[in-house]
């Protein structure tokens, strides 16, 4: 249900069980909430939350590897992306552990098309992906892949399904093309993550209280 407040399940206590601690409503979804193979695919809600928010890999929920240089991250490559254009891009993939980030490469088909590993001293909760929906009185349809910062006066409205967080202070180890690199210029860039605005500071948080006062805000730094 949409109010001039925002949207609500129609069950309170339903509503209750899916919003976080930011106030945000989460997607009810069925399945299973386990890893796979699939690792940079989208994942089930529960089990991409779950590892963004505690910066645990999504393969086997160990805590992600990190050393001097930061955590680790492994992300499918953007076709002709130096690697400049990976400081401050924005993310629904998580982190991976030392064992997933040997394997993942190899038993996931969408890192086999190409992958980047980064070393990431700081990755920023900014905000979620989901499904945006018109406030009263508009006639447009909902949005079902809207970015929606936490400081955007959106956020009631979505409904959210990924946790998002934006890489910086990032060192790239090494790129590793596949035969179909995506090319985020020609509309068809990956779903779980893209390139920051050319000619534009990283997008942060600027009036999320919440935000700020936990663990999910700037951590990731080694």
């Amino acid at each position: 249900m949409t109010s001039a407040r925002g949207i609500t399940y129609a069950d309170p206590e339903q509503d209750d069980r899916h919003r976080d601690i930011d106030g945000v409503l989460w997607v009810v979804c069925a399945g299973s909430a386990t890893g796979g193979t699939e690792y940079a695919k989208e994942l089930h809600p529960d089990r991409q939350c779950t590892a963004m928010d505690l910066l645990l890999c999504a393969g086997c929920k160990l805590p992600a590897a990190r050393n001097k240089r930061g955590m680790t991250w492994i992300l499918p490559l953007l076709d002709d992306a130096t690697d400049t254009v990976w400081e401050g891009v924005q993310t629904a993939i998580p982190p991976v552990c030392e064992v997933c980030a040997d394997l993942a490469p190899q038993a996931c088909p969408v890192l086999r098309d190409g992958h980047v590993e980064l070393r990431v001293r700081e990755a920023e909760v900014i905000g979620v992906r989901g499904t945006l929906y018109p406030r009263p009185g508009q006639n447009h349809s909902p949005d079902p892949d809207a970015l929606v910062l936490y400081d955007s006066p959106d956020l009631p409205f979505v409904v959210a399904r990924q946790l998002i967080r934006e890489l910086r202070d990032v060192t790239v180890v090494h790129r590793t093309p596949g035969p179909h690199p995506i090319d985020p210029r020609r509309g068809d860039r990956h779903p779980t993550h893209a390139p920051p605005v050319t000619g534009r500071a990283p997008r942060r948080v600027t009036d999320s209280p919440a935000a700020t006062k936990d663990s999910r805000s700037a951590t990731g730094r080694a």
